[in-house]
């Protein structure tokens, strides 16, 4: 499983996605893949699972299956993302 955090790193909600991604880090020993919605790979990403809101974030299997994925504020629990790493 593969799990992204999809969000412009200057906007108005990178320092809550910042710090969730540093908490991620220390309560689990793994990072989240960090997606720029605004670059080449980011926007292919986007147009591939219809994100348009920021933040998100995407559980995807192997094969490229959406296993789970939340939307917008508030965050999701570390625990709940951390199922899919």
């Amino acid at each position: 499983m593969i799990a992204k955090v999809i969000y412009r790193p200057n906007s108005e909600h990178s320092r809550i996605v910042e710090e969730y991604m540093h908490d991620f880090l220390r309560r689990t020993g793994t990072e989240l893949e960090v997606v720029n919605p605004d670059d080449r790979d980011g926007q292919s990403l986007c147009r591939t699972y219809d994100i348009i809101e920021y933040p998100t974030i995407i559980a995807l299997s192997e094969d490229g299956q959406v296993q789970n994925s939340w939307r917008g504020l508030p965050l999701p629990t570390i625990n709940e993302v951390s199922y899919y790493r």
